[in-house]
């Protein structure tokens, strides 16, 4: 039963390495949509770190499932799996309201008015709110604890660049902070602090 769930669980790995490819065709096909409206990227050092962290989860929870013989917990592993289809819920809920200004790097097109559709009228961010759920979640529905507790600590300090990074320069070059500053970053329902900015997540 143990190598069976092992197995099931590569398999939810890999249809998620399948959904991060198809991240990267949209994102490629946004780019040049955005670039050809005078966008640019911002950001780009804290890009790859990002990549990599993303990468290495997709790797060391399978590993740490095989290595260190972690057990299917049913409660668990149901609430995380519960969990991690919510993210993709939520992901392609601020993918579809973005359309094609959403993209896994941070572009700029100076004077675009900002999105407050979709999940974007509660949070500023509501795609980096799946990602710290996803980051969790997702070596949780096979007990991999250690996995979760490493990448969620990583994914907290990259995601802590990459929306001060987005929102000072986004700030720049939209009327963001007049459209949206009163909504919160992550948590709905929570004060919404320092200044807001429109959103490529």
């Amino acid at each position: 039963m143990l190598a069976d769930t092992r197995w099931l669980y590569v398999g939810l790995i890999g249809l998620v390495v399948l959904e991060r490819l198809l991240e990267l065709v949209i994102t490629e096909r946004n780019a040049r949509r955005l670039r050809a409206r005078g966008g640019f990227e911002v950001g780009q050092g804290h890009f790859m770190p990002m990549a990599l962290l993303h990468g290495g989860l997709l790797l060391a929870a399978p590993l740490e499932v095989f290595w260190l013989e972690r057990s299917f917990v049913p409660l668990l592993g149901g609430v995380a799996l519960a969990a991690v289809v919510g993210t993709m819920a939520l992901r392609y809920w601020a993918i579809s309201s973005l359309g094609d200004r959403w993209t896994t790097r941070v572009f700029v097109v100076p004077g675009e008015p900002p999105v407050a559709r979709g999940p974007y009228r509660w949070l500023r961010h509501p795609n980096y709110l799946a990602v710290i759920v996803e980051v969790a979640a997702l070596p949780l529905v096979h007990t991999a604890w250690l996995t979760a507790l490493a990448f969620s600590a990583g994914n907290t300090l990259v995601l802590r660049t990459r929306i001060r990074v987005e929102e000072e320069a986004l700030q720049d070059h939209s009327e963001y902070h007049e459209t949206l500053g009163d909504r919160p970053r992550l948590v709905p329902g929570s004060t919404a602090g320092g200044k807001a900015s429109p959103s490529t997540d």
